[in-house]
């Protein structure tokens, strides 16, 4: 081959290296970056009957939002929170959850906070693909609530076991009545209750439903149940309806031990009920003390509250930012990045998601009401 000819080999060469850069360069998939601020939904009962848990677990929230982006947020990018208020209400958490998930476009949502909220919002989470993290909703119904749905709140499935052995193995109850609201939340820890209450041996003398959002009047119920001369009385319900059943139990002088569910942690039923809350006893999860976390809520609230699920809902905004901060904002990288979290350490406990998103582990703590305050039970 002649000097020329190979002079035009080469430049054709060239030639064909230069274009097919330039072909690659012009042509080639690129991942768009992720930027502006990050869209977080939260759904729980900002009113109504238990706003004052809604309200407490919203400022928990709230303050672990400051701290993540005061500090840069998400990489780089600051989360943005959309508050809706379910009211506690499977109806309105629905169209909240509708709002968020089809309107705002968010990538995850905090909630529901009440067991109706998040049996209602869940199927339209799942649909959109947006994830669900509660850190109050306990319905055992929830477990199998979606792929979508994580909750870091026990299941009732253990509470319902835990109350059981407490009335029949620590306070000795023979002869249970049952009184339960008609919600969610009732339902499925009466169901585990009174299944293994009577494994143990009790009789469930009673049982005597009343609903919720309506009654305010609960004495056709409990002279029913004074009728059946119960050892004691396993009452689920919220904070208002509590406080009016404690009442017209004082009132109509009906003497058994009164064993109720986690709702009454809230300061609201003993300051209310008064008198008629002395000896009563319920089981929440066990929260570890975290001076930190304490101290932040006193400073944010400027009260000495901190409710049930507040410390959940303080985690949940931290493992979101956690898992976001690995994988982004796509919700349905969120999702496959919480079936991996194992071992959190949170201000609630130690966190970890089994495959149907619910914790694998709970430990339950028997609290009771002594001089108007409450008080860890001494078996």
């Amino acid at each position: 081959m002649s000097k020329t000819a190979k002079w035009i080999v080469a430049i054709v060469v060239i030639i064909l290296i230069v274009a097919g850069v330039w072909y690659w360069q012009t042509n080639k998939v690129s991942t768009p970056v992720e930027t502006g601020p990050i869209k977080i939904g939260f759904i729980g009962p900002l009113t109504g009957d238990v706003a004052s848990i809604g309200q407490n677990n919203k400022a928990a929230t709230e303050l672990a939002v400051e701290v993540i982006n005061a500090n840069g947020g998400v990489n780089g990018r600051q989360i943005e929170m959309i508050w809706e208020d379910g009211r506690c209400d499977g109806a309105t958490a629905a169209t909240a959850a509708q709002k968020l998930v089809n309107v705002d476009k968010v990538s995850a949502i905090i909630g529901g906070l009440c067991s109706g909220e998040s049996i209602s919002s869940a199927p339209i989470a799942e649909q959109g693909k947006v994830v669900m993290l509660s850190p109050l909703s306990s319905s055992p119904d929830l477990t199998l609530a979606g792929d979508y749905f994580f909750r870091n709140y026990p299941s009732d499935s253990y509470q319902g076991v835990k109350a059981a052995e407490l009335a029949t193995k620590d306070l000795q109850a023979k002869n249970i009545a049952v009184l339960a609201c008609q919600d969610d939340w009732c339902a499925g820890i009466e169901k585990v209750f009174t299944e293994k209450a009577q494994q143990l041996g009790a009789n469930i003398v009673a049982t005597e439903r009343y609903d919720d959002k309506t009654s305010k009047d609960l004495k056709t119920q409990l002279t029913k149940i004074k009728s059946s001369n119960p050892d004691l009385i396993y009452f689920l319900g919220y904070s208002d309806s509590t406080i009016i059943g404690l009442k017209q139990i004082k009132e109509l002088s009906i003497n058994a031990k009164i064993l109720g569910g986690d709702a009454w942690d809230d300061p609201k039923i003993v300051e209310s009920a008064g008198q008629a809350a002395e000896g009563i006893i319920y089981l929440k999860p066990v929260t570890p003390e975290n001076a930190d976390f304490v101290a932040s809520m006193k400073s944010k609230t400027g009260g000495e509250e901190i409710t049930i699920g507040s410390a959940q809902a303080y985690d949940a905004a931290n493992i979101l930012a956690q898992v976001m901060g690995q994988v982004g904002s796509d919700s349905s990288k969120i999702k496959s990045a919480l079936y991996k979290v194992k071992n959190y350490q949170g201000v609630s406990g130690v966190i970890s998601f089994d495959s149907n998103g619910d914790l694998t582990t709970a430990n339950y703590v028997a609290k009771t009401v002594l001089g108007g305050k409450v008080i860890d039970l001494v078996k």
